[in-house]
């Protein structure tokens, strides 16, 4: 589990293709790997990823992960390259503060980015989702973007906008993001169970048929 509260941006040093998988390796400043362990989840661009190999005695340090061709369909981890900056994000532990909220690191799907609007006192980007995942993006409500818990602004025909602070856009990625370019997104999994559960009565009810 996260909280989609980055702690760090991490930088691709070396990709390597195998047969079925691709290995993807990540320079992150020490600090961020001390007590890890192999076999221990991260959150990379918000897509949960289990530590293959890493070194946390050097500085830069490095750590290694296996992605399966699912993951690099599903997410915009598939699209990296060497020089790419991603965020990290270590797994949430007991008496971690949960400045967020709860993410499981399952990405299910992306959104294009539309436009980025930035001026003197805000930096705005507004973003398009696929039909399927309209009901559950709303205003005031929770969604993790490339792993960054954010709260949705205006929503309006599966577009909406999220407004960044400052602290934000210097800790993650976000500050690199261009128009056109493919975010990594995870529903609240609250707002997807309470549409869920309504839906399932509505249907019941006979007030609404199946989609």
């Amino acid at each position: 589990m996260f909280t989609g509260i980055v702690q760090s941006t991490a930088i691709v040093d070396q990709i390597e293709d195998r047969p079925g998988f691709r290995k993807l390796r990540l320079q992150v400043a020490s600090r961020f790997l001390q007590r890890l362990e192999q076999g221990a989840s991260i959150s990379i661009n918000g897509t949960c990823l289990t530590v293959t190999a890493f070194d946390a005695l050097t500085e830069p340090g490095w750590v290694q992960f296996d992605l399966i061709d699912e993951t690099l369909r599903l997410t915009n981890l598939g699209q990296l390259t060497i020089g790419s900056a991603v965020n990290f994000e270590r797994s949430l532990t007991l008496g971690s503060e949960l400045g967020g909220h709860i993410l499981s690191g399952h990405v299910q799907t992306q959104a294009e980015v539309l436009q980025i609007v930035e001026t003197e006192h805000n930096w705005a980007m507004e973003l398009q989702l696929a039909t399927e995942w309209h009901p559950y993006v709303f205003s005031k409500g929770f969604i993790a973007i490339d792993g960054i818990s954010l709260t949705v602004g205006a929503v309006e025909n599966g577009r909406f906008w999220l407004h960044i602070i400052p602290e934000t856009l210097a800790v993650t990625t976000l500050g690199r993001r261009q128009s056109g370019d493919k975010v990594n997104i995870e529903i609240d999994q609250q707002s997807y169970t309470i549409v869920q559960t309504v839906e399932r009565l509505l249907q019941a009810r006979g007030l609404i048929t199946a989609q």
